[in-house]
Parts: C-alpha cells; structure tokens; sequence
C-alpha cells in the first residue's frame, strides 16, 4: 500500500505484557506521560511522532491497540487511521483538542473505537485502553457464537464477517459487536446508557459514541438510512432492532414522521 512500508513479522509482545500500544503524539510531553502511565500498568508501548513514522511502528511491530493524536504534521490522524485500518481492524483510541466535537465525530466515523479529550487524565485512558483491548478480546460464550440472521443480515461472529443481502459490510470492530448484540436482541429496546455498558463495556462516557455509532452503523445496514426500517429510534427510549419491517409502510409508527430522524437521534 502507499505510503505504508512492508510489514514485516511483529517482534514477540515481552513475555508478562499485557499487551502491545501504540502512542502516536507529536507533543514529546503528552507522549512521555502517556507512555510512562501506560508502561506502569504493564503494556508494552511503542511510540511515534508523526503520520509516516506511525504507519511504519503499525507495519513493524502490528500494536494490539493504537493511541492516536488527531493533530499530527504530516498526515493528520483521521488519514492514518484509515490507512492502518485497511490492513484490519485494531482498536484505535483518539486523542482530540476540548471542544472539537465534528473532529470527535469523525474520527469516531473513520473507524476509532473510543476518543478522549485533551487535555485528559492519564489514569482515565489507562482504564479506556484496558476496555477497549478488554472488549476486542472478549471471546463469545458457546451459545452466542453461532451465526446470527434476520431482515437481510447475516453475522458470523468467529470469523468476524457481516453481509447484507449477501453484500459483505465493512463494519469496524466496534460496530460489529453493536450489530451482533442488537441481532441476538431483536425487538427490544435499548437506551444509550444500557449500549454503553453491554456493548462498549463501560460505566462511564460521552453516550455521543454510541449516537455515532448508530448513525455510521445504519449508513451501512440500511438501504435508506434517512428513514431506517431495522435500527429504530424509540422516541425518548433509545433504539431497537426490527426484523419484522417490511413493505412500503413499515416506516409508520416508529416515531413523528413514519420513522425518519428529522435531522437528529437520541
């Protein structure tokens, strides 16, 4: 790929780590703490301070989790984590400037797991970082690993695809465990705060994610995302999976306007 150089066999994580990060910051300060925080609760971390020279630590040594700055010289964050995204699907936490809550959204878009403002407390990425790995790790029970089906959807949660009338979907990590969970729960409706915790696995956070999620989720699934017919908004509850909406009319009783979102969701 461009710009990205070979990949190489990753050197072995140390033997006790609990895993391999990433820490791509162009401020020496904001890397040293973050690095020494992360170092201090048992990761192995690698470091880069710039666009190119992330993509070649992502090539050499392919992090279990990346911890990405938005605002890089060279190439901004939102690039890098495309193009580190096309070689799979590694957890991405972003780094953003107070405030920048487009720049939030997209990098949530452009496929980051979770974002934390700056200026932040180390301790608080720390526990973001153990979720986040925490989650992608998470090995499905027996019962729940079998290959999820309705409305046009298929999931295998082993193998990690999803199609859409045979379509394969690009889903992120993060979406895919939002549409897996919402398929083995169709019909019931869940609030922000219960997908946070089922799905994201924390107590605590912007429930703005889960929103993003929602939205980037239904441009994939959805063959009109602007009046969605499987992932409906319950006005004033949050949302649910409707496997049964078929028809021209399937749209009616969803909330005002037949189910379309009049420009915002819970």
């Amino acid at each position: 790929m461009e710009n990205m150089p070979s990949a190489h066999p990753p050197a072995p994580v140390p033997q006790g780590a609990r895993g391999r990060v990433l820490v791509v910051d162009d401020d020496p300060t904001v890397a040293e703490v973050v690095v020494g925080y992360l170092h201090r609760a048992g990761y192995a971390v690698e470091q880069a301070g710039d666009g190119p020279a992330a993509l070649g630590r992502f090539a050499a040594c392919r992090p279990d989790l990346v911890v990405l700055d938005l605002m890089l010289p060279a190439m901004d964050g939102f690039e890098v984590c495309r193009r580190m995204r096309e070689h799979g699907p590694v957890p991405v936490i972003m780094l953003t400037a107070r405030g920048d809550e487009e720049d939030r959204i997209l990098g949530l878009e452009t496929g980051a797991d979770d974002y934390v403002t700056k200026p932040f407390s180390p301790r608080e990425l720390v526990l973001r970082v153990d979720s986040v790995l925490r989650r992608a790790r998470a090995v499905a029970p027996a019962e729940d690993a079998g290959p999820l089906s309705g409305g046009g959807l298929s999931l295998d949660p082993v193998a990690r695809r999803a199609h859409r009338d045979g379509r394969g979907l690009a889903l992120t990590l993060r979406e895919f465990d939002l549409l897996a969970f919402l398929l083995r729960h169709p019909g019931k409706v869940f609030g922000r705060e219960e997908l946070m915790r089922e799905v994201w696995g924390w107590d605590f956070g912007d429930l703005s994610t889960v929103t993003v999620h929602i939205r980037r989720l239904r441009g994939k699934v959805e063959q009109d995302p602007a009046r969605p017919r499987l992932i409906r908004t319950v006005w004033g509850v949050g949302y649910r999976l409707d496997l049964e909406a078929e028809g021209p009319d399937a749209g009616a009783g969803a909330g005002p306007g037949g189910g379309r979102e009049r420009g915002r969701v819970l």
